[in-house]
C-alpha cells in the first residue's frame, strides 16, 4: 500500500474519530441538562415574565401598593356616605353614653322641674358643651316647655335635639378651590394630629385629580419632615422641604413659588406647633402667613386650624388664641372617635362662629370627612 492511500485512510480513522467524539460530548451534554433542576426564579424575573419586560423590583413594588390602594379607595366609594355615618356614630358612642344616655336615664319617669334642669347642666358641662352655650341651652328649653306646655321631661329630649342641631353651623363647608395654585395653611398644636390630618386631605384631593404640593414648614420638630414625606409618598403629592431647623417661613415660600412653576392646584403648607427658641409660636405663624403672602399675593386662601377633641374646652381656647394671630377660617376636629368630650362641637361653633369643616373618626384615611350637622346630630342622639 503506498504511502497516499495510507494517509487516506488515517484521515478517514480521525474524522471518524472526531464525529463519534463529538457525538458522545452532545449526548452527554443533552443528560446533564435534563438531570440539571430548573433554576428558581428570582422574584424580579417573575415580574419579568409576567409583564413580558424587565421591571425593577422597587417598580413592582409600587405597581403593588398603587393596586392596593385602589383597592380601599374603591371599597371606601362603594361603602358610600352611609358607611361613613356607621362610623361617625361608633365614634360618637362615648360622646353619646356620656351626654346622651346620662340624659334618657336624668329624663325617665320624670317630671320637668328646677332639680331636673340643674342636673341636664350638669351633664351637658361634663359633655364639654361649655358652660355659656349649656346655659344658652337650658334657657330655651324652658322657654319652650313652658310655652308648648312640656309636663313630662321624656317630651323634653325632642326639643333638645331640635336646639343642638340649632347651635351648628347651618350647613357642611366645603372648600372651594378659586386661585391656582389654592394655598391651605394649617395651624394647630404639637400632638393634635395635624401632619396627619394634612396626609389624609392630601390624600383625598390627589383621587380626585388635583396635583398637591406639600410645604414641610414644620422643622422644629423632630421627624415632621419626614412624616410629611411618608405622607407624600401615600397620597402621591410633591414635597418642598429643607433640613431640619431651617427657616419655616422659606420653606412655605418655596412650596408656593415651586406650585406654580409646576402647575400645582393645591399647596398645604404644614406648620410647627411647639417651638424651641425664643420666637414666640404666634408671632412664627404670623410670619409665615406674611411670606406666602409676598410669594403669592392672594394666598393664604385658607386658614385651618386641627384640634384634638379629647382637649375639650382647651379647644376653644386654642381657636380663640389662633383666631386671634392669624384668623382662622375654619376648624378641623380630629380623634373624635377616642373622647367622651364631643360636645364640644356644640360649643365651638355657638361661642366662635368659626365653621367646622372636618372631623375625624379613625385612623383610616377616609375616616376624615366633611363635618355635617345634621349627621353628627343624627348620630349623637341615634341608639
Amino acid at each position: 500500500m503506498n504511502q497516499s492511500a495510507l494517509a487516506v485512510i488515517m484521515g478517514a480513522v480521525l474524522i471518524a474519530i472526531f464525529i463519534l467524539l463529538a457525538i458522545l460530548f452532545f449526548k452527554a451534554l443533552r443528560k446533564k441538562k435534563i438531570r440539571e433542576p430548573e433554576r428558581k426564579l428570582e422574584p424580579q424575573e417573575k415580574a419579568t415574565e409576567v409583564i413580558g419586560e424587565k421591571v425593577e423590583l422597587e417598580k413592582v413594588e409600587e405597581v403593588i401598593e398603587e393596586a392596593e390602594e385602589e383597592i380601599e379607595e374603591t371599597e371606601v366609594e362603594e361603602e358610600g356616605k352611609l358607611g361613613f355615618f356607621a362610623r361617625l356614630k361608633e365614634g360618637l358612642s362615648k360622646t353619646r353614653s356620656a351626654l346622651i344616655g346620662k340624659v334618657e336615664s336624668l329624663f325617665a319617669g320624670r317630671k320637668v322641674d328646677e332639680k331636673l334642669y340643674g342636673e341636664l347642666e350638669e351633664i351637658l358641662i361634663t359633655a364639654d358643651v361649655g358652660v355659656s352655650t349649656t346655659q344658652a341651652l337650658l334657657d330655651v328649653l324652658k322657654a319652650r316647655a313652658k310655652q308648648e306646655e312640656i309636663v313630662e321631661a321624656e317630651d323634653l329630649k325632642k326639643v333638645l335635639k331640635e336646639e343642638i342641631r340649632r347651635k351648628l353651623q347651618p350647613k357642611p363647608i366645603s372648600i372651594e378651590l378659586g386661585s391656582k395654585p389654592f394655598v391651605m395653611m394649617m395651624v394647630g398644636v404639637n400632638g393634635v394630629g395635624k401632619t396627619t390630618t394634612i396626609g389624609k386631605i392630601a390624600h383625598q384631593f390627589t383621587h380626585e385629580g388635583k396635583k398637591i404640593v406639600l410645604a414641610a414648614s414644620d422643622t422644629f420638630r423632630a421627624a415632621a419632615v419626614e412624616q410629611l414625606e411618608r405622607w407624600a409618598e401615600r397620597s402621591r403629592s410633591e414635597i418642598v422641604k429643607q433640613a431640619q431647623g431651617a427657616d419655616p417661613a422659606a420653606v412655605a415660600y418655596d412650596a408656593v413659588t415651586a406650585a406654580a412653576a409646576r402647575g400645582a392646584d393645591i399647596v398645604i403648607v404644614d406648620t410647627a406647633g411647639r417651638l424651641h427658641t425664643r420666637v414666640n409660636l404666634m408671632e412664627e405663624m404670623k410670619k409665615i402667613k406674611r411670606v406666602i403672602n409676598k410669594a403669592n399675593q392672594t394666598a393664604p386662601h385658607l386658614m385651618l386650624l386641627v384640634v384634638d377633641a379629647n382637649t375639650g374646652q382647651n379647644a376653644i381656647r386654642q381657636a380663640e388664641e389662633f383666631n386671634e394671630a392669624v384668623g382662622i377660617d375654619g376648624i378641623i376636629l380630629a380623634k373624635l372617635d377616642g373622647t367622651a368630650k364631643g360636645g364640644v362641637i356644640i360649643g365651638i361653633y355657638d361661642q366662635l362662629k368659626i365653621p367646622i369643616y372636618y372631623v375625624g373618626v379613625g385612623e383610616k384615611v377616609y375616616d376624615l370627612r366633611p363635618f355635617d350637622p345634621d349627621e353628627f346630630t343624627e348620630a349623637l342622639f341615634e341608639s
